[in-house]
């Protein structure tokens, strides 16, 4: 990529290693250093409470405000270095962040969960916002009013042509940005709200502790680990040790940083591969929730939960979290200080202690009675709905149902994107019927995977021969950078999919669907510098 002005939005997508990595030595102030690199353009108000020009008049996640530097940086040629970058973010995040309920819809984006369809975007502010990128870009902002006009100042300075684009042409785009969609911006996502206020006020926990991990890694599966974190000058010094459910050992070292007092932000090299962490804290630090992923390939990873160890027995999972009627199956009780008697719900027998100690159970159990939710409890301890009791599997969802993956390599520059793909089982409800709001949901299960094409025009272009492959772990691999000889109909590896797949249970099989569009390489946002 040549073109340097597309660089901040490269930089913005993999840039946590900026946010994780907590510096050597005590960092500089936040303040000086915004009068040492900003003040060519800022200017100071003399207002404690808004102290500098622009910079006061908005609210970010560390995310955000690191796209606000890199930008200065590339467009403005303005001059910080590594560790300035560092600790200016951390000042602005704990200072201008969002408060938890602020941020909790839009968590996606943060943590790059590239496949997912946004809904119930406001029509308006899809047409004129959402249009160019995603409605979570800027419901996690927050500004004045004026400041919001000042932003659809910058994207005329900017982009020129915003008002000859789809969807800007058909209107009359400036008068309708300034003067009504910035002021909706405005009410919708003000600067001061009593959920920032609340938060600021609000003791911040110490995340210092030893938490119960639960994970997984595509291509490798779902894992269970422990988790300690140490202090250090600017963050937090990281040891995970634990095992994938086929019993093959995992450890890793890392930092993490912690932002605005619950946004986890971790970089942590797992068995030699560089993983990035995004989970935000509950109120009271005693578990932690978000995503794990390949620094390389963001798309690479999957769900992330800790749980604090407070020394009281507590149960936070069981692996898997479904057994069918009649059935005897292994199951794990996932938890720590597990002391007690144990028991998986009404109906469901324990044939067999198979393993125990403090922190996981493994047994062999058999269900009978009727299909359900279960609580599961050893001892005082008790997880609500932690076992899905079932007679057969009714459907089989696809997730994410709709995705985007990208052609490369093939001797470029630019890497292929891939996609990871799971199953979830879910029984029909007490009304008998899938697909309906009372489906017992089962969880992930293990199934075979294929593709076809989308549907007449994808079977005759072949897309499923040219546009890439899904391996027996559910990660789809697109094909090589074009031009390919062989399509007459396209020059390229593009194309349109069905991803299917189908899990046994119960000497059945039942499948699902989901859509896959693989594309051409993203030549706006390259994946590293």
């Amino acid at each position: 990529m040549q073109n340097k002005k597309r660089m901040p939005l490269a930089r913005t997508a993999l840039a946590l290693a900026v946010l994780a990595a907590p510096a050597l030595a005590a960092e500089p102030d936040g303040e000086t250093i915004i009068r040492n690199n900003c003040l060519a353009c800022h200017s100071e108000t003399g207002d404690a409470e808004a102290p500098f020009s622009r910079i006061s008049e908005q609210r970010k996640t560390p995310e955000g405000w690191l796209m606000t530097i890199n930008r200065m940086q590339e467009l403005r040629g303005a001059q910080i270095s590594t560790e300035d970058k560092r600790a200016l973010v951390q000042y602005l995040a704990d200072n201008q962040g969002l408060a938890p309920q602020e941020s909790e819809s839009y968590r996606y984006l943060l943590e790059q969960d590239t496949n997912l369809v946004e809904t119930g975007v406001e029509e308006g502010l899809g047409q004129m916002c959402a249009r160019c990128h995603s409605a979570a870009r800027f419901s996690l902002q927050r500004r004045t009013e004026d400041e919001w006009k000042r932003l659809v100042e910058f994207h005329m300075g900017q982009f020129p042509t915003i008002e000859l684009h789809s969807l800007a042409r058909d209107r009359a785009w400036y008068e309708i940005a300034s003067n009504e969609t910035a002021v909706e911006l405005g009410q919708k996502f003000p600067l001061i709200t009593p959920e920032w206020n609340s938060w600021k006020a609000a003791p911040k926990a110490d995340l210092t502790g030893r938490w119960r991990v639960l994970g997984y890694v595509p291509g490798k599966g779902e894992f269970t680990a422990w988790m300690n974190a140490s202090k250090s000058e600017t963050g937090y010094q990281l040891q995970l040790e634990g095992q994938y459910t086929d019993g093959t050992q995992l450890a890793g070292r890392g930092t993490a940083r912690v932002y605005t007092g619950y946004e986890w932000r971790a970089s942590i090299e797992i068995d030699g591969v560089k993983m990035r962490q995004v989970m935000a804290a509950n109120d009271e630090g005693s578990a932690m929730e978000g995503r794990m992923f390949s620094t390389e390939a963001r798309e690479i990873g999957g769900e992330l939960m800790a749980v604090r160890d407070r020394g009281e027995a507590e149960v936070v999972a069981v692996m898997p979290s479904h057994l069918r009627l009649g059935e005897s199956a292994e199951l794990t009780i996932v938890g720590q200080h597990l002391d007690g008697d144990v028991s998986l719900g009404e109906g469901v027998e324990i044939e067999k202690v198979i393993e125990r100690d403090g922190d996981s159970i493994r047994v062999l159990a058999k269900a009978s009675g009727s299909a359900g939710a279960r609580t599961v409890s050893v001892g005082d301890a008790s997880r609500d709905q932690a076992l899905a009791v079932y007679d057969s599997l009714a459907r089989v969802e696809v997730s994410p149902a709709n995705a985007l993956s990208r052609i490369g390599g093939n001797g470029g520059e630019m890497a292929k994107m891939r996609t990871v793909y799971r199953a979830v089982g879910y029984a029909a409800g007490a009304d008998g019927e899938a697909g309906t709001d009372d489906d017992l949901r089962l969880g992930y299960m293990p199934a075979t995977w294929s593709i076809a094409p989308a549907d007449e025009v994808a079977a005759h272009d072949k897309d499923e021969k040219y546009a890439g492959m899904i391996d027996a772990a559910g990660i789809f691999t697109p094909g090589d950078a074009g031009p390919n000889p062989e399509r007459k109909m396209s020059a390229n590896n593009v194309g349109r999919l069905k991803v299917v797949a189908s899990v046994s249970d119960g000497g059945s099989e039942v499948s699902g669907e989901g859509s896959l569009l693989v594309a051409p390489q993203d030549f706006v946002r390259r994946v590293l510098d």
